[in-house]
């Protein structure tokens, strides 16, 4: 099969939910993400056959969201499109969906990414206080609108959380947090690892910011377009272990060891990508940040969502040739310091490859190659922009760096894992 490659990328800063991006929408994120790079990269939209794009929330005010954003950015309206929701993967799904209609053949060059404002995730009327105002809409007169509008009682009014009810599992009845927490028992992850783990994203994300730049747009906030928003705002410079002692657990209060700050930040932010086939590539004579070699995802107990990379890793490095130590690069979402730690483990232990019919431990991951500009902890999870943002940073590091191969993971809430391979 024809390698895929991705020509460059760009995305806005990840910033903390009800900040610095409140009141900019999903596909405006996207849109600002998309020009830059299309300007940067002094690319022809004509050239592109198609446009996907990952997000989960799925704004009602922007139905497939992705020909939204494309419409926005120029491309021409015969340029179709389409949107892709695998979770917290979504943006991993848009590139591999790319990479598998370029294989198809029907088509050479898409634009793909992934976008989230988590800010704008709305709240819902209750399904009583639903029926009364379409009574009521219906009603002809004064008498009747009144009579239906005394069926209102208070309850009513108490509003379901879209961000709350997108997080917890329909099926096992977790949300995300506690699903954590089942790992932290499982694999006795103690509080202070997880506080640990935390506190080197913070930091290597503070270390990195000036190198994290090159990826990032700076985006001038409405309504007043005053200052600009250069980098992601989720780093705490004053971190410490002592900070982070103080937490309380949010998911577990008596038993728990998962805090704010031990878990990924809800995010608003975006990223976009230029996937082509080598050969186009070549064509047009374009020198790629790197290739997608291999893709993999995996299904998983949903009451253990965060294991989900200890499933994908192995099968994506199966089908790609190769072994974990010939990586030398590695990003795994931190959904959770705690479900990070839990893959580590597994990745390690003959016990659980045993378990789970894998040929051997998979292997250690070396931590000096493992998210060394910070992860979600610090740097946030614009849920359905993460998986692209892993692709682009692995890319830009194995660059700078002038490495050759580098893995990249993300656990999917639900129950699943995927994992791609990368190479230069």
């Amino acid at each position: 099969m024809e390698r895929i490659a991705i020509i460059n990328g760009i995305r806005t800063p990840f910033c903390k939910m009800g900040t610095d991006f409140n009141d900019l929408s999903a596909q405006e994120l996207a849109r600002i993400a998309t020009r830059e790079l299309l300007e940067r990269s002094s690319f022809d939209v004509k050239l592109i056959d198609e446009v996907i794009f990952g997000n989960v929330s799925q704004p009602m005010d922007a139905a497939n969201i992705a020909r939204v954003i494309a419409l926005l950015c120029g491309i021409p309206k015969t340029v179709p499109a389409f949107t892709v929701h695998r979770n917290c993967a979504s943006g991993i799904e848009a590139v591999v969906s790319a990479a598998l209609r370029i294989q198809a053949g029907e088509a050479s060059c898409v634009l793909a990414g992934g976008t989230e404002s988590m800010s704008n995730i709305p709240f819902f009327f209750t399904k009583k206080l639903q029926e009364i105002i379409a009574q009521a809409s219906r009603a002809k007169t004064s008498l009747e609108k009144l009579k239906v509008f005394s069926q209102l009682r208070p309850a009513y009014f108490t509003p379901q959380i879209g961000l709350q009810l997108g997080l917890t599992d329909p099926i096992c009845g977790l949300n995300m947090g506690q699903t954590a927490e089942v790992l932290a028992k499982e694999f006795g992850i103690t509080r202070k690892e997880q506080d640990e783990f935390s506190l080197i994203s913070h930091l290597r994300a503070i270390k990195a910011r000036d190198v994290l730049k090159e990826e990032i747009v700076p985006v001038f906030p409405v309504p007043k377009f005053k200052k600009a928003v250069e980098f992601d705002n989720g780093p705490r410079e004053n971190q410490n272990m002592e900070a982070l002692a103080k937490l309380k657990p949010f998911f577990d209060r008596y038993s728990g060891t998962v805090t704010a700050g031990n878990s990924s930040q809800v995010t608003d932010g975006a990223v976009a990508l230029i996937v082509m086939s080598e050969k186009r590539a070549q064509e047009l004579n374009l020198k790629p940040l790197g290739y997608l070699r291999a893709f993999a995802f995996a299904g998983v107990d949903p009451h253990r969502m965060g294991i989900g990379p200890a499933h994908a890793i192995p099968k994506v490095l199966k089908k790609a040739g190769l072994k974990l130590s010939d990586m030398q690069a590695v990003e795994i979402n931190e959904a959770f310091a705690a479900q990070v730690l839990a893959c580590l483990k597994a990745l390690a232990s003959p016990n659980f490859a045993k378990e789970f019919g894998y040929e051997g431990c998979t292997g250690e991951i070396n931590p000096n190659i493992l998210n060394v500009n910070g992860g979600a902890v610090a740097l946030g999870h614009p849920v359905g922009a993460t998986g692209a943002r892993l692709i682009l940073t692995v890319l830009k590091h194995l660059k700078r760096s002038n490495l050759n191969l580098g893995l990249a993971s993300l656990c999917i809430g639900g129950g699943q894992g995927a994992a791609v391979v990368l190479e230069r």
